[in-house]
């Protein structure tokens, strides 16, 4: 993790711009937060009591500080899909996610041209973003922001699936040697790739680009 000099912060920043300038052509909302604590601070506002929250597996949702201060509030109604253990308790979360009013979750990777790229394998995450919630708020760390769709790519197998393999023990050829070798696994993570290259409705996605390294 590089280190969080007051020169990196700066550089961050003037990236960032650029981003957001891009998202905003991208019919999607940019913000810049210096710090986690900067971020939290950006998105209590846009809440509402009674809201409900979702989120999706993000470290960086939890890295943040945002999960424990949304729960900490105890003002709004968290739809934590881990607390459905039955077929049927799953299948009423799911129902009760897919229309909550925020749901919660990080990129994969961000492109400089304001472009979310994420690869996932149940694809919870990916679907929330496509369709369903009313708002989307996705956390990004400095670390995640790439040239290009095909340097996210190229950074997922590399960086996020090796990470995310070893954390949640898929046993894929990239937890067992690191290396990506584009495989068909039981259990594989890269069964969807998402390219967001734009929104069609106003206000739904809200990215918040954190001068900080977070995530994978």
């Amino acid at each position: 993790m590089a280190e969080r000099t007051s020169t990196t912060l700066a550089s961050w920043k003037k990236t960032a711009k650029v981003v957001i300038k891009k998202l905003e052509r991208n019919n999607m909302e940019g913000y810049w937060a210096a710090s986690r604590a900067d971020a939290i601070d950006i998105v209590r506002p846009w809440l509402h009591d009674g809201d409900s929250i979702t989120w999706g597996g993000s470290e960086t949702f939890t890295e943040s500080g945002m999960k424990a201060a949304l729960v900490r509030a105890s003002t709004y109604r968290m739809l934590d899909r881990t607390r459905a253990t039955t077929a049927d308790e799953k299948r009423a979360m799911w129902q009760a996610r897919t229309t909550a009013d925020w749901f919660f979750m990080s990129a994969n990777a961000l492109t400089l041209n304001g472009e979310l790229v994420n690869i996932d394998g149940n694809s919870d995450r990916c679907s929330l973003l496509l369709h369903g919630p009313e708002h989307v708020v996705v956390l990004v760390g400095m670390n995640k922001i790439v040239a290009d769709v095909d340097a996210g790519i190229k950074r997922i197998h590399t960086t996020v699936c090796p990470l995310n393999a070893e954390r949640l023990h898929t046993s894929t050829p990239c937890e067992l040697t690191g290396a990506c070798i584009d495989c068909h696994a039981r259990k594989c993570m890269c069964c969807n790739v998402v390219v967001t290259r734009h929104s069609r409705h106003p206000g739904r996605i809200k990215v918040v680009l954190i001068g900080e390294e977070l995530g994978y």
